[in-house]
């Protein structure tokens, strides 16, 4: 059965995404649309599944950490069409590594609030007698690291 176009009001398209109606506006003025936005009567911008398809992708660049001159690039890309595969992997490689040291990074924080969580709750069950915690705890851990 061949795919049914359907044409959807920005309005629809903010709620399928999770985006503002004017973040919708603002990443169409920005280039980071892969499709021009299509009009309607009265000049209304009309989306298609293929737009609310890109447009998830492009959420999930931006809240792993894209900068959107990035998504841009990489939307041009992807205009360009076939031959430009080489240049894509490339800037996804890359983004993925920084994803990837972005976690490290979080990682290690989460281990030192997950340390920091157990002084105060051994402080807190042997009561007021034990004082002093923080700076000895966390040297403890630092030289644990």
């Amino acid at each position: 059965m061949p795919k049914v176009e359907q044409d959807l009001s920005i309005g629809q398209v903010a709620e399928r995404t999770g985006l503002s109606v004017h973040t919708l506006r603002f990443y169409e003025r920005e280039g980071v649309l892969a499709n021009p936005v299509g009009r309607g009567p009265g000049r209304r911008r009309l989306y298609s599944e293929d737009d609310v398809e890109w447009l998830r992708l492009c959420v999930i660049l931006r809240a792993s950490g894209m900068p959107l001159p990035e998504i841009r690039q990489y939307t041009d890309l992807v205009r360009q069409g076939s031959g430009t595969e080489e240049e894509r992997l490339a800037l996804l490689r890359r983004h993925r590594e920084h994803v990837l040291a972005q976690m490290d990074k979080l990682t290690r924080c989460l281990d030192l609030i997950t340390f920091k969580v157990g002084v105060y709750e051994d402080h807190l069950e042997q009561g007021p007698a034990k004082q002093g915690c923080d700076a000895s705890s966390l040297s403890e851990q630092q030289e644990q690291d």
